[in-house]
C-alpha cells in the first residue's frame, strides 16, 4: 500500500494528457503537491478545479529550453524551497529509419526526448537534494531496450535515457536521491487511439500492436503511473538505477 506520498512535491512534465496528466492525478490524490509541466495549453483535464489550485499547478514548460527549466526551479524554490518526486514525462514518437529520418527530425526527438531529461535532473537538482527521500523516474520505452527499423531516432533517443538514468543514479546515492526508468510498452493513449483510427479496423489494429505481446493486450495509462508511484514512493526505497519494463511481456519477445 502506498501510503507515504502525502505532502511530498512533485514535478511532472507532459502532463497535459495521457500517461502524464493520469501520474499527476493519482499524485494529487495522495496528497501530493504537482507541478503539471506542458508545452501545450489546456485544462489539465480539470485538476485545479478538483484538487485545488494550491495543490495542482498548471506551468507553461518547453522541456528543451534551459531557460524554460531555470524559471521552473524559480518558482518552485520561491513556493516550496524543495522537490521531492520529477517524473520526466515528456516525449515524442516520429517514426523514421536511418534512411528515411532527416537531420532537423533527428535533432528536434533527441532534443525532446534525452535532452529534456538532461536539463530536467541537471536544473532541478539542488531542490531535490533538499528532500529527504527524492526520486526521479525517467520515461524511457520499450524501445529504449529493444528497437525498430523505423523507430532510428525515437530508440536513440529513448537508449539515451535508459544510460542517462543509470549515470544519475550513480551519482545521486551520496545524495539519497534515487534515479529509475519506466519502459512502457504500447499504452493507450491518444497517440495510440489516433494510430488505430487511422487504421480503420480498430479489432485489426489492436491484433496487430499486441502481436509480439505475450499478455496479448494493449496498456492502459495507470498500468504505467500505477508503477511510477511505486518509484516515487519509500516502498521502493532499496531500488535505484533499474529499468522497470510494464509492456505484457514484450521485451521478452
Amino acid at each position: 500500500m502506498i501510503d507515504d506520498l502525502a505532502g511530498k512535491v512533485a514535478v511532472v512534465t507532459g502532463a497535459a494528457q495521457g500517461i502524464g496528466l493520469t501520474v499527476a492525478k493519482e499524485l494529487l490524490a495522495k496528497g501530493v503537491k504537482v507541478y503539471l509541466a506542458d508545452i501545450e495549453d489546456g485544462d489539465f483535464g480539470g485538476v485545479a478545479e478538483k484538487f485545488g489550485a494550491d495543490k495542482a499547478i498548471t506551468v507553461k514548460l518547453d522541456v528543451t529550453i534551459p531557460e524554460s527549466w531555470s524559471a521552473l526551479h524559480d518558482t518552485i524554490e520561491a513556493e516550496c524551497d524543495r522537490i521531492d518526486i520529477l517524473v520526466n514525462n515528456a516525449g515524442i514518437s516520429p517514426a523514421g529509419s536511418i534512411e528515411t529520418t532527416d537531420f532537423e527530425l533527428w535533432r528536434k526527438v533527441i532534443s525532446v526526448n534525452l535532452d529534456s531529461v538532461f536539463l530536467g535532473c541537471n536544473t532541478l537538482l539542488p531542490l531535490l537534494k533538499k528532500s529527504s527521500s527524492a526520486s526521479i523516474i525517467n520515461l524511457s520505452s520499450l524501445m529504449g531496450i529493444k528497437s525498430d527499423a523505423n523507430l532510428a531516432a525515437y530508440s536513440a533517443s529513448k537508449g539515451g535515457v535508459r544510460l542517462l538514468t543509470k549515470s544519475i543514479a550513480l551519482h545521486g546515492a551520496q545524495f539519497k536521491i534515487r534515479c529509475n526508468s519506466v519502459h512502457p510498452g504500447g499504452v493507450r493513449t491518444r497517440m495510440l487511439d489516433e494510430f488505430i483510427k487511422t487504421f480503420g479496423d480498430e479489432e485489426e489494429a489492436i491484433k496487430l500492436i499486441t502481436a509480439n505481446v505475450p499478455l496479448a493486450a494493449v496498456g492502459e495509462p495507470e498500468d504505467i503511473s500505477n508503477m511510477i508511484l511505486f518509484l516515487a514512493s519509500d516502498a521502493s526505497k532499496w531500488i535505484t538505477g533499474a529499468e522497470m519494463c510494464v509492456d505484457g511481456g514484450a521485451t521478452l519477445v
